[in-house]
Order: structure tokens, then C-alpha cells, then sequence
């Protein structure tokens, strides 16, 4: 009788050390699926990471809902990505209260300009030219860095945990770094003069900074389909002219200009790159984007072998 008495104790006090394990958890939110990805590789099993926006969202388009605000509740943390990506974050910040820190992970990460002297526009300068490209996350010197602020921040928050934070922080932006490597390797296969991004959106400056691609983004940072006769005449002049092979839609935005743009020259319709990090699977990690990007281009633009 003592001994399954004893038994019935020991399995209770498991239980309770089991649910005081879990309740030591840290909280937090973000508000993109590669952050979310990113927070994960860094703060390991210490952290529960609730998405904010999900895969295959639209992050240009999203508004957190009731239910979206109920189920970050209790979130210590909220890791969005900042520069002015997402313009609701102060009304989130007065619903989540003065609990809850928010890092605007891109805050620290220089901002690339949209500029004529790194880019090859054909829209109006109103959408393009002096604005602030929101997309730092095609960089993976900038994702490095990234781990940095988002293990900070963890340590911040939970010092019990600090040295792990530390140690995964650094672990993550060497995987960053060592990402950056293989997709030079890759590119080198591409001549210097067939190194040029067409799409329609300016989603991809930091992506052609990283790796010397002329960056011709057809429609700058607007995400309106109406274009005129005239600008396709233009489009088309500046793609003979600069001896473009391929252009590139991207997997959540509508490809019938660039198809028009590839029926009127002959050159290649490229297969869409991932331009938000939003797509479900693998392309809602920085490593999956980057290498389906990087593979795709290569298919589109790499010599072939006579």
C-alpha cells in the first residue's frame, strides 16, 4: 500500500513539474512567418512562438483580427518586422498593453532607398524613387544580424535562459552567413551582364545588393495593375535595349504585365520567386526562400551548356 501510494505521489509530482516546465515557456508573438522562423531557430524549446500573420498571408494587406489579438495574449514579446511594414502597430501596441515589448526587428538594419543609382525603374518616381524598400529580409548579412537582436531581446526577457539564447544567436546568423556563401557560389555561374532582376515589384534590392544583380523592378513598390499602352512600350524599349534574358513574377502577385513583357520580346517567363517570404512550406523560412530564389534565377538566367 505505501509503495503505490508512493507510486501515485511520485507520478503527481511529475505532472506538476511537467505543467511548471511548460508554464516557464516564453510567450511571444511576431508578425511574419520568417521572423516566427527565425525566433524559433534562436530561442529553441524556452520559447513558444505564436503567428501572428500565417503562412500564405498577405503581408502589404494584413489587419490582426479578434481572434488573432486573443490568441497572442499572455505574449511577452511581439517581433514584428518594422520599417513601416506594418502600419498597425501602434493601434496593436494600445490593445496589447504595456506588458508587452515590441521589437521592430528591421529597426537596427540599414535601410536600402529606392534609388535610380541602384535600380533601373520604368514607373513614375512617385512609386518608387526615395521610398524606403520594406524587404530587408532578402539579405542574409541582414537575417544574421537579425539573430542578433531577436537572442537580445530573448535574453531581456529570460535571463534564466541567457546563455542559450546567446549560443543559438550565434549559431543561427553563421547558418545566415553560411547561406550567403552558397548563394554567391551559385550566382558566379551567372555572367556579370546577364545579372539582371526583372519583376514587377521593388521587392528585391537588398536580394540584387548582396549579389551585384542590376535590380529592374518594371513596377516600383506600387501593387496596382493598371499601366498604360505607352508604359508598356517604354518597358519593352528598356528590356530590348538592355539585353534583358527573363523576367520574373512572383508568387502572390499577378504576372500579366511581365507576360505581356515576355510574349512582345520572346524572352523568358521566368517561374515566380517568393518575394514576401509569406509562401507556405519551406518558403516561409529564410532558407527556403532564399534557395528557391537563387535556384530559380539560376534556371532562368546560367548559360546553357552547347
Amino acid at each position: 500500500m505505501n509503495i503505490k501510494r508512493s507510486l501515485i505521489i511520485l507520478g503527481s509530482a511529475l505532472l506538476l513539474l511537467g505543467a511548471t516546465a511548460h508554464s516557464l515557456e516564453l510567450k511571444v508573438s511576431t508578425t511574419h512567418p520568417l521572423l516566427s522562423d527565425l525566433v524559433r531557430q534562436v530561442g529553441g524549446d524556452a520559447v513558444e512562438v505564436i503567428d501572428l500573420l500565417k503562412p500564405g498571408g498577405d503581408v502589404h494587406h494584413f489587419e490582426p483580427s479578434a481572434s488573432d489579438l486573443r490568441a497572442i495574449q499572455g505574449a511577452t514579446i511581439l517581433f514584428a518586422s518594422g520599417k513601416d511594414l506594418e502600419p498597425y502597430l501602434g493601434k496593436l501596441k494600445d490593445s496589447l498593453g504595456a506588458n508587452v515589448t515590441i521589437v521592430e526587428v528591421g529597426k537596427t538594419i540599414p535601410s536600402l532607398k529606392i534609388s535610380a543609382d541602384d535600380a533601373l525603374f520604368l514607373c513614375c518616381p512617385a512609386h518608387s524613387v526615395g521610398s524606403i524598400d520594406p524587404h530587408w529580409w532578402h539579405s542574409a548579412d541582414n537575417m544574421a544580424r537579425a539573430a542578433g537582436v531577436v537572442a537580445k531581446a530573448l535574453i531581456e526577457a529570460d535571463p534564466v535562459h541567457k546563455s542559450d539564447y546567446a549560443k543559438r544567436g550565434k549559431e543561427t546568423a553563421a547558418r545566415m552567413k553560411a547561406l550567403k556563401k552558397w548563394a554567391q557560389t551559385e550566382i558566379s555561374a551567372i555572367p556579370k551582364e546577364d545579372r539582371k532582376l526583372v519583376t514587377a515589384h521593388a521587392a528585391f534590392g537588398y536580394f540584387c545588393k548582396e549579389y551585384a544583380f542590376r535590380f529592374v523592378p518594371i513596377m516600383g513598390l506600387a501593387r496596382e495593375e493598371d499601366y498604360s499602352a505607352k508604359f508598356v512600350a517604354e518597358a519593352l524599349k528598356v528590356i530590348r535595349d538592355e539585353k534583358i534574358r527573363a523576367v520574373f513574377p512572383e508568387d502572390q502577385a499577378n504576372p500579366k504585365i511581365l507576360r505581356e513583357i515576355a510574349q512582345q520580346t520572346g524572352i523568358k517567363l521566368a517561374s515566380p520567386l517568393i518575394a514576401d517570404g509569406t509562401k507556405p512550406g519551406a518558403g516561409s523560412t529564410f532558407e527556403g526562400m532564399l534557395r528557391h530564389n537563387v535556384g530559380t534565377i539560376l534556371k532562368a538566367l546560367k548559360p546553357t551548356k552547347k
